[in-house]
């Protein structure tokens, strides 16, 4: 057999390009595939514009859930500041609640502990029962279920206040009746999943394994998007 060096330089360019081509793919073509999640609540056009590629494309106006003024179990006022450039997750919940409404926190327990060194995600259980789950109530409960303050907030604060950000913020429902004397909520039992601008990214129902699944993939998928965002200046 001949030697052809030609044959064999040809073999050895093709062997040291492939890597460097894999790489070109993931760097510009996975930009154009990598699909963020939705973003849920109303939405409207704006009149402003930006380009993509020469093209002019219209701007889009997402709901943003509105700035709050709460308390958590250690009695420190809380607002969205507190989480500014921050994922969050959010539950609702009430210390005199049923079993369900415990398994919604214990598997924020569970995230808790899986995301406790990420300084990007942070967990919010919003009460239902502000009238009675005052701080001095939810700070035991804090306390049994591990929840430490500015990590995982436990909030309560003024009903009104309360009631309008879990309906026109959170876009969720919660019936309260009465009985035997004590309030009894009627909900539903989801995990909100929240961006940095306050926009609503997912809903994940708390009791559906599945669910919470998902879920993690997409805090996952979240985070990546919000590190995209600051490494390209938005």
């Amino acid at each position: 057999m001949k030697y052809n060096p030609i044959k064999k330089i040809l073999i050895l360019v093709t062997i040291l390009a492939v890597p460097g081509f894999l790489y070109y793919l993931l760097q510009e073509k996975g930009k154009n595939r990598y699909k963020p999640l939705a973003i849920y609540g109303p939405k409207k056009v704006a009149s402003t514009f930006h380009s993509v590629r020469g093209k002019q494309i219209p701007d889009t106006i997402y709901h943003i859930i509105p700035d709050f003024n709460l308390l958590n179990q250690d009695n420190q006022t809380v607002t969205w500041k507190n989480y500014q450039g921050k994922v969050v997750l959010l539950n609702l919940f009430y210390t005199r609640g049923t079993n369900g409404i415990d398994f919604a926190n214990r598997a924020v327990e569970a995230f808790d502990k899986t995301y406790e060194k990420n300084t990007m995600v942070h967990f919010v259980s919003l009460s239902m029962d502000s009238e009675y789950d005052k701080p001095a109530v939810l700070a035991p409960y804090a306390t049994k279920m591990g929840a430490k303050a500015g990590k995982w907030d436990l909030l309560t604060g003024d009903s009104s206040q309360v009631q309008q950000l879990i309906k026109d913020g959170l876009k969720l429902d919660a019936l309260k009746t009465i009985e035997n004397g004590v309030p009894k909520f009627t909900f539903g039992n989801m995990f909100v999943l929240i961006d940095s601008q306050h926009r609503i990214r997912g809903y994940y129902e708390a009791t559906n394994q599945e669910a919470l699944s998902k879920l993690d993939d997409e805090i996952k998928v979240l985070i990546a998007e919000e590190l995209r965002n600051v490494k390209d200046g938005r």
